[in-house]
Parts: C-alpha cells; sequence; structure tokens
C-alpha cells in the first residue's frame, strides 16, 4: 500500500519562513482555527499581529466594517494620529508621518537581517540555547562595539530637551553610527522601522521615534544598539526631559527605582549565578520602591547575534536556565512601572505601552562575565549625561519605605 508523504505545514510567524512544528496556538485550537509556528520564541515575537485574527473572529462586524485606521491630516502640521479608534491607555499619541527609512552605506557591514528583515541568524533550531563562550579576541570586539554604543546614547541624550522630536533624536543617532562604521541595530531588524527605540512615558520599551515632540515633564528612554566588527552592543537610559521631569517624585521614584534595580543586578553577577536569581534582587527592590516589574520582556545573550540565548527574566521566581559563565555576554535592562505590570501592544505592533497607563523607566547594559566577576562593557563615562538624582521625598516628609509594603505587593499583582 502506497504511503502518502506528510504535510509539511508553514510556520504562521509573518517573518519566519521555517516548517512549522506541533506548535498551535492555543485561542486559535478554541476557535476550531489552526495555525502552527516553529517555536515558541516565534509565537511569542509574532504575537501582536497573530492575536488580530482572534479579535476579528470573535466579532464578525469587523469584517463588514472595519474600524478606521488613519485620521484626517492637521491642514498646518499634516501631522496625524494612524490609529484613532485604539483605546490608548495613557495620553501619548504616535505622530505620524514616519520619516523614510535612512539609508546605511554599502561600505558599512550590514548584519543579515538588513535587506529583508528576517534575523536568519538567529532562527536556527540546532544549538539555539547554547549560550556561547567568547575567546579573547571576541571579547575584545564586544568592548569596542559596546565603547561606540555608549559614544552614540551619549551623544543622543545630549539632545533630550522640551521642543525636540523622536525622529530627530533617531536622525542623531543613526548619523553618529555611520560615523563610527557602524550599523544601527534596529533599523530593519524584524522590520522595525528606525535606527533606535525612543519610549517616552508609559512607553516601556520598542517605541517607534515620530513627529512628537517632548515636553516639559516627560521622561524618555533611549534604546541604542550598534553592530560593528560582526558584534553588537546594546544599552539604553531613561532621562528627564526638562527641570519639572527630575522634580516630580512619581517619575524620579520610577526612574531611580530602574536604575537601582539594575546597579543591583549587576552586583550579582559572577560565575556560577543562575541567570533566575536576578530577578528575585530586581523584583525584590522595585517592590521596596512600591513599583512593579514589567514581565513580558526580558534580558539576553549578546555577540554576534543580537538576541540569543540566556533569557534573563527580570522578575521574582522565574524559571530561567543557566547560569552564568566567564566569556558569557548578556544584558540586564529591568522595565519598572508605577503602576501595573501588565502591557499591551499599539498597532504599530512594536509600541509596548503599560496597561494602565502609568509610567514606566528602563535600564540596561550589555556585561561581559570575567573569571572573578563582571566587566560592564557599556559603562557610564566620566562626561555621560544623566545619572542618578536623589530619591523623593513624598508629602509626608518620608523618602519610600526600602521594605516590601502591602501596597507595593497589591500593585505588582494586578
Amino acid at each position: 500500500m502506497a504511503v502518502e508523504a506528510p504535510t509539511i505545514k508553514q510556520c504562521q510567524g509573518a517573518d519566519c519562513e521555517n516548517a512549522a512544528s506541533a506548535l498551535q496556538c492555543p485561542t486559535c485550537q478554541k476557535i476550531g482555527k489552526e495555525s502552527f509556528f516553529c517555536s515558541q520564541d516565534c509565537f511569542k515575537r509574532n504575537w501582536s499581529t497573530h492575536k488580530v485574527l482572534h479579535q476579528n473572529q470573535s466579532n464578525p462586524l469587523r469584517t463588514l466594517f472595519p474600524p478606521k485606521i488613519i485620521s484626517e491630516p492637521d491642514p498646518a502640521t499634516g501631522h496625524y494620529n494612524p490609529f484613532p479608534t485604539f483605546p490608548y491607555t495613557g495620553s501619548l499619541r504616535p505622530v505620524y508621518p514616519l520619516s523614510s527609512r535612512r539609508e546605511v552605506p554599502k561600505r558599512i557591514t550590514h548584519p543579515d537581517y538588513a535587506n529583508d528583515g528576517i534575523p536568519r541568524s538567529e532562527q536556527k533550531f540546532v544549538g539555539r540555547n547554547n549560550i556561547r563562550i567568547l575567546d579573547k579576541k571576541e571579547q575584545d570586539g564586544m568592548r569596542k562595539v559596546c565603547r561606540l554604543a555608549r559614544e552614540v546614547l551619549d551623544i543622543a541624550a545630549r539632545e533630550v530637551k522640551p521642543g525636540v522630536t523622536t525622529d530627530y533624536i533617531d536622525e542623531v543617532v543613526h548619523k553618529a553610527c555611520l560615523e563610527r562604521d557602524s550599523y544601527p541595530s534596529p533599523l530593519n531588524y524584524c522590520h522595525f522601522p528606525k535606527s533606535v527605540c525612543t519610549s517616552p512615558n508609559e512607553v516601556i520599551c520598542h517605541g517607534i521615534p515620530d513627529q512628537r515632540t517632548l515636553v516639559e515633564g516627560d521622561i524618555v528612554n533611549i534604546d541604542v544598539t550598534l553592530y560593528h566588527g560582526g558584534f553588537h552592543g546594546d544599552l539604553n537610559e531613561t532621562y528627564y526631559v526638562g527641570e519639572s521631569a527630575s522634580k516630580h517624585a512619581a517619575s524620579v521614584r520610577v526612574v531611580e527605582t530602574a536604575r537601582q534595580c539594575l546597579d543591583q543586578a549587576i552586583k550579582a553577577v559572577k560565575p556560577g549565578t543562575p541567570f533566575r536569581d536576578y530577578g528575585n534582587i530586581i523584583e525584590k527592590h522595585a517592590k521596596s520602591r512600591d513599583c512593579s516589574v514589567i514581565k513580558t520582556y526580558c534580558g539576553h545573550g549578546i555577540n554576534q547575534l543580537f538576541h540569543c540565548a540566556p533569557n534573563v527574566p527580570h522578575y521574582a521566581k522565574n524559571k530561567a536556565v543557566g547560569t552564568a559563565k566567564p566569556g558569557m555576554c548578556f544584558t540586564i535592562e529591568p522595565m519598572i512601572s508605577l503602576g501595573s505590570y501588565k502591557d499591551k501592544t499599539w498597532p504599530d505592533n512594536w509600541t509596548s505601552v503599560t496597561s494602565d497607563g502609568s509610567r514606566t523607566a528602563q535600564f540596561e547594559h550589555t556585561l561581559l562575565v570575567t573569571e572573578d566577576g563582571v566587566e560592564v562593557l557599556t559603562a557610564r563615562l566620566s562626561d555621560s549625561p544623566g545619572g542618578p538624582m536623589p530619591m523623593p521625598v513624598e508629602a509626608n516628609g518620608e523618602k519610600p519605605a526600602d521594605t516590601n509594603g502591602d501596597k507595593a505587593a497589591d500593585v505588582a499583582t494586578t
């Protein structure tokens, strides 16, 4: 009897050309729809676009009466909100049109995703969970790109002030990368349209630079990654926009808590420390400051690849696998919120915001594990802008307690 060859299903990931595994979307299964993915990572990466299928399935009227997608441009400026019907969680709105994609000269080495947006080098199945141990030459390569990345972030940070658009910050970062014969790693990574992530106020991460101007009282995270000499260097910091921001108690509390969470976690990095331990340190300190830890995003391995093993969660009691060993490079990048730890993604499929619109802050370093500790490859320089501010004094004249109070615990579990 003839045996039919098994049908090979295509992975449903929008940016994936791999064959699907047996992994199915559980929501699709509930509504009787098949959707297979090649891996859990691919499923998570494509969740923001895939979940739209569930919304359309649950509300048939969407197919008959599609929501308005673009508002009318302002006659004076030509600016518009591309998603006017979206239920935003806070006061921030995207301001389009986006500027044209910035070009990178061919003389500069491009990563594999530069042309089509697909990081194929990160999509391998065999050995994808193995953590690379870098040799001395590779470690020097990481040191160089991280030093350049620090220079670029500092250049961008000096432009942070009221009236400046995040698109202008993107332009500054892009030019600074090219001046250092470096490719801005975010550009076209999984189709991200810009050279840097700019995340103001309630934006947790992956904010797309646009025509919105920074205003007095904002806080903004700038996340820079460079690709140089075959290696990626990644770091970010959150900055105060204007004097009023640095005097606003809640903003200072979340920014300085995020900074301290990273600093405390880095102190624990050394050979033998489990990757799951950093989250315990971070969440304990965040709760002591009446803040919560965003759970959706984590630190990651970085070297010749932008994102790779290990995963480094920032919340307590996580199940991260593995321990630090000399020669490993990875990031720790806690995202800390004044309110809920839950997130929501804008229809641009990138901008991640807090579900309750509360402010959030983040800091990140690329780290190299040494024989007896850690080297912070993206460490601040003596003249780096920004830097720590005194923790705010609350209305009762006291600083926030360093204990895990009930109120903090309630915020972290909403």
